[in-house]
Order: C-alpha cells, then sequence, then structure tokens
C-alpha cells in the first residue's frame, strides 16, 4: 500500500513523487508481481484508495490525475485502512510519504502497534525537517516494525533507491531485501538495520 499526503505544503513536490513511485513499482518486476493499493487524503476531511493495481502504467496515470489540495493531515485514517486491509487481503507493507503531522501521536501509535502484530510494517518517509513530524513517524514506524527516513528536495535519487528497497520487500519478503541488500548495500542495509518483526504479546 502506497499512501500520500496531498495537502498544500507537498505541491512542489507531488509529480516528483509520481515519478519516484512509478519507479518503486518498476524495480520489482524481476522478481514477481506486485500489487499497489494508493491511498491519499487531502482537503476538509477527503480520504480516497483506489483498487489494487498491478499495472505500472495504471498507477502511473491514476497518480497523474490527483492534486493537491489544503487540509489538515489524515495519518490515523491511512494507519487503520492499512489495518482493515491487512485482515482481507494481506498488505505486506504500508509506505507513507508526507511532510507534517497535525494528530496525537498516542493514537497513532496505537494503531501503528495493531499494524506490527499484523505483520504490516509501516515505512515512513518524512519530506523536510518538521520536528513534530519526524517523532511521530519514527514512533509508526518502530512500533509496527517498519522504518523511517527523511528526504528532501535535494535527495530525490536516494529516496528513488529507498523506496525500490521497500518495493522488494514487499514482493519477495525480507530474504529479497537480504539478497538485495548484499548485493547493492546502501539503502537497503540501511532498511534492514531498522527493520525488527514486533513480538506477539502473550495471552
Amino acid at each position: 500500500m502506497f499512501a500520500m499526503d496531498a495537502t498544500a505544503s507537498r505541491e512542489a513536490s507531488w509529480e516528483q513523487a509520481a515519478r519516484i513511485q512509478h519507479d518503486m513499482f518498476e524495480a520489482t518486476r524481476h522478481i514477481g508481481n506486485l500489487n499497489i493499493q494508493l491511498a491519499f487524503f487531502r482537503g476538509f476531511g477527503e480520504f480516497k484508495v483506489s483498487g489494487w493495481l498491478a499495472d505500472a502504467d495504471e498507477i502511473h496515470r491514476l497518480m497523474g490525475q490527483v492534486f493537491c489540495m489544503a487540509g489538515e493531515t489524515q495519518i490515523e485514517k491511512v494507519l487503520k485502512h492499512a489495518r482493515n486491509e491487512a485482515g482481507r487481503d494481506g498488505v505486506r507493507a504500508l509506505v507513507y510519504v508526507g511532510d507534517c503531522c497535525e494528530e496525537n501521536i498516542d493514537r497513532l501509535g496505537s494503531v501503528a502497534g495493531e499494524l506490527g502484530l499484523l505483520g504490516v510494517p509501516a515505512f515512513m518517509f518524512h519530506e523536510g525537517d518538521d520536528a513534530l513530524a519526524q517523532r511521530a513517524f519514527r514512533h509508526i514506524a518502530k512500533l509496527s516494525g517498519g522504518a523511517y527516513a527523511r528526504f528532501d528536495a535535494g535527495s530525490a535519487e536516494a529516496l528513488t533507491r529507498l523506496l525500490k528497497a521497500v518495493a522488494v520487500f514487499a514482493a519477495g519478503g525480507r530474504r529479497a531485501l537480504d539478497d538485495l541488500a548484499l548485493r547493492e548495500g546502501g539503502e537497503a542495509r540501511y532498511l534492514i538495520e531498522q527493520i525488527n518483526p514486533v513480538e506477539r504479546g502473550g495471552g
């Protein structure tokens, strides 16, 4: 699942993000099919998701139809939707790209923990340097068993490589990511160093 903040603050980087997402999908062709569901929020409570898509051109076309609109973040909706989809369709990973957080961190952390127990790591990609967003995204990543990475306008190439590594993980699991890290190191190794399965409590 690929989710994005489409509020007005991200308008300048939206086209670049769409291209990066397309590259992420293309990176998995050699290891098998990867179905992606796009999700985004913007405006006054608007939250939309696509169906599960396997065609890179169709995904790119849908991304091209989205435009940014002023509004507050709806990260909790994203996390809850991923949780619900995991129960139905076996989501392997959540990728989230955003630049700020205007929500209660404890509530976000609670849902992130549920994702971790379901085996759905959240890979939180943070555009910019907002301190509150960094704190929230790091907590979400840790509680879900995922990873956090920050980027800015000058690090598009590094973000592309990170997202490709996540796509490899989603399509082929930890073993595929380990193989990628052995071949290329870099961003794949960075993700491996953060990913830790969430332990289930006793009961």
